[in-house]
């Protein structure tokens, strides 16, 4: 053979060798062996579009796609606030694909007021600043040649980088706290016997049965960039369901539980009717949001229908009365008309007229439950909640007031976060009178690693900050009682996976706000078009064959 070759010019000689190499390459990838399979498999299927078919043949058989790079962006949330925006780009048939991209909110503790709203955006601007730089480089770096459909290693590699940046941090913080070696610490001086006296004599002045104030517990610190994880994770887990032609709730569902083969149902939404918040314009602070809660067995579409009908009939009420009504130039961070009340009585008996004009049986076809941002009211000069402007009450004031509403309002099932978390005694009296008829509910959102509280039976849980999906998964595989899956105020307009993460999630309870805006009304039409699937599949379980946990008692009790 050697002197064939050499009989050869140096041009055959060279081509001479390339058909070998293309040979060799072929027999090594088994190409002629797939062709001979495809072009077999072609010939008895005998499909319209030849060429499509075999398109389709050897794209089932490519290389497993992986994350090529990741990209992250500054973009507007639906309040018009900086966010940051996570890319995943990946390699499919030897060209790089951009597969999705996901915007989580970012918690930054304490609410932002007319009076820090400057030094909250500076703040907001710095977290996504630093979140688009771990995207864009270390992050990026990172899950490089990682394959999106292992979401479990995904977020382990996330979680370990931001308790890695979270001890920096921290070490950081103590250095710049601790005294240097060359200073002395200043003793402060203990305040003169009479100052003692003065304190003492305040004391007895507040009457020797009532108990001490609670100071506020510390705020849980927020790392700078950690909306980049959460966002990141969701961008991924997205990437992964695009992969593998399936919907994100039907992916999330197979992480949560792989063997679980039943069929699925769509959460009960909870719809936000009326605010009568600090941001509204009455003197009612109390109710931050009125949300209604529909029966089981109800579909999104009838829900939607029966909310938006009590809210036109609420609308009607208000503008035939000559009484307070609604201011319609501003909307809440809810989405819904903020009310101008003076008393929570009120906003109830408002609903309570239009749920009888419309002949719903308030109570019965649907309940209530009242979200009171108890954390927010609190005045810690005057030591009182601030229920209305002017209008103070203590914490065991305020167990009564809830008791009295409660008994009169028996529509009422629900109270979220009427108390601060440091009225834990307040927490678990308000539980005991108010027994079976109405559970207390709990924002987890900014103390997610607090022990719980007395007499609370639920919480509304957010994807936020560095919680990523497999997070999600853990949190509501192991809490305990009811979870309801809440939307932050500050989202993307064209982002509906949080409808998709409820469902595949299993939860029986999701919470999406008012009947208002593009962005909401995304999430109500993703869940409309969710049960719609499931319905046509034939694998979407009727919602009177699942528990509802803010019912389950009081059913016990009627039968």
């Amino acid at each position: 053979m050697s002197a064939f070759v050499n009989c050869l010019s140096e041009e055959d000689q060279e081509f001479y060798e390339i058909k070998n190499a293309a040979a060799e390459f072929y027999r090594a990838n088994r190409v002629p062996e797939e062709l001979e399979k495809a072009l077999g498999e072609l010939f008895f299927q005998n499909p319209e579009d030849v060429h499509g078919y075999l398109a389709n043949y050897f794209t089932n058989r490519s290389s497993q796609p992986l994350i090529s790079r990741l990209n992250g962006k500054e973009v507007y949330d639906s309040r018009g606030q900086l966010c940051a925006e996570a890319e995943v780009f990946c390699i499919i048939c030897n060209k790089e694909k951009r597969m999705s991209s996901a915007a989580i909110s970012s918690h930054l503790g304490q609410k932002e007021t007319f009076a820090n709203w400057q030094a909250k955006s500076e703040e907001r601007a710095h977290h996504v600043m630093t979140a688009v730089q771990w995207i864009a480089e270390p992050l990026n770096l990172m899950l490089k040649g990682q394959t999106p459909c292992d979401q479990s290693e995904v977020d382990q590699k996330l979680s370990n980088f931001f308790l890695a940046r979270q001890q920096e941090e921290k070490e950081m913080k103590e250095k710049e706290e601790s005294p240097s070696s060359g200073e002395q610490e200043v003793e402060i001086p203990s305040p003169p016997p009479e100052k003692k006296k003065e304190k003492k004599a305040d004391k007895k002045k507040k009457g020797a049965s009532e108990k001490p104030f609670c100071p506020a517990e510390p705020p849980e610190p927020v790392l700078p960039g950690c909306l980049a994880i959460g966002s990141v994770s969701l961008a991924v887990a997205k990437s992964g369901a695009e992969i593998k032609g399936i919907p994100l709730y039907k992916y999330i569902r197979n992480l949560k539980n792989p063997e679980d083969q039943d069929g699925f149902h769509i959460p009960i939404s909870l719809v936000t009717l009326l605010s009568c918040g600090k941001t509204s314009p009455g003197k009612l602070n109390l109710l931050e949001e009125v949300i209604l809660i529909p029966n089981a067995g109800q579909q999104v579409k009838q829900i939607i229908t029966m909310t938006t009908q009590l809210q036109k009939e609420m609308m009607r009420i208000l503008s035939a009365s000559s009484k307070a009504g609604v201011t319609q130039a501003i909307l809440s961070e809810n989405g819904v008309l903020p009310m101008s009340f003076d008393r929570p009585e009120q906003a109830l008996d408002l609903i309570s007229e239009a749920c009888n004009n419309l002949a719903l049986a308030l109570g019965t076809e649907i309940h209530l439950a009242l979200s009171c941002a108890g954390p927010d009211l609190m005045d810690y000069t005057k030591e009182k909640y601030e229920i209305a402007t002017g209008g103070f009450k203590s914490a065991d004031e305020l167990v009564t007031m809830y008791q009295n509403l409660v008994s009169k309002y028996t529509a009422v099932v629900a109270l979220i976060d009427p108390f601060r978390r440091e009225d834990r005694e307040q927490w678990e009296k308000l539980s005991t009178v108010i027994g079976q008829s109405c559970v207390l509910l709990s924002d987890a959102t900014y103390k997610p690693q607090a022990p719980p509280l007395p007499g609370v039976t639920g919480y509304l849980l957010k994807h936020i900050n560095e919680i990523t999906v497999s997070d999600l998964i853990r949190i509501t595989s192991e809490q305990q009682g009811t979870l309801l899956l809440g939307k932050s105020s500050n989202e993307s307009c064209d982002d509906y996976s949080l409808s998709d993460i409820a469902v595949g999630l299993g939860l029986d309870y999701v919470k999406l706000g008012g009947l208002t805006s593009a962005e909401r009304m995304t999430k109500y039409n993703r869940l409309l078009s969710i049960e719609e699937e499931l319905s046509q599949q034939g694998i979407l379980v009727p919602k009177e064959q699942h528990s509802l946990p803010l019912f389950h008692e009081t059913e016990e009790e009627e039968v």
